[in-house]
């Protein structure tokens, strides 16, 4: 009887262990992911931009944040003044100099709201302008 007893405990918790996280939102359990940026992945733009912004789909933590632009030949060439937008912590963004023609490559690395640390890349390429 006890056997039995505690086979249906077993079986009853790894049920509702189940139940439970397949109904959460896949949200609770991600990290922050970065969903936006200007100049935007991987694009070509004619002109220098004033600044280089990212988007995450949750609020990134102000601690500990980081955003850098280097440019073909690995050289750090943004103002080193990241900041953290006050009304929407999802979004950061760095100043930079006007930048000549070259391919850059940008690194983020952030807290998510749940602690973890999140961290990635993207390239855009300034062109010639005629």
């Amino acid at each position: 009887m006890a056997r039995c007893s505690i086979f249906f405990s077993m079986n009853l918790l790894m049920c509702l262990f189940f139940i439970t996280f397949s109904i959460l939102p896949e949200a609770a359990l991600a990290h922050a992911v970065m969903v936006k940026s200007m100049p935007e992945k991987d694009s070509t733009i004619s002109k220098s931009p004033k600044q280089v912004d990212v988007w995450f789909n949750e609020h990134v933590r102000s601690a500990f944040k980081s955003l850098a632009v280097m440019n073909s030949a690995g050289k750090r060439v943004d103002n080193k003044d990241i900041e953290q937008e006050i009304l929407d912590p999802s979004h950061i963004y760095i100043s930079i100099p006007r930048l000549p023609p070259d391919t850059y490559t940008v690194r983020y690395r952030v807290i998510s709201a749940d602690t973890h640390a999140v961290s990635g890349k993207f390239d855009f390429t300034v062109a010639e302008s005629d």
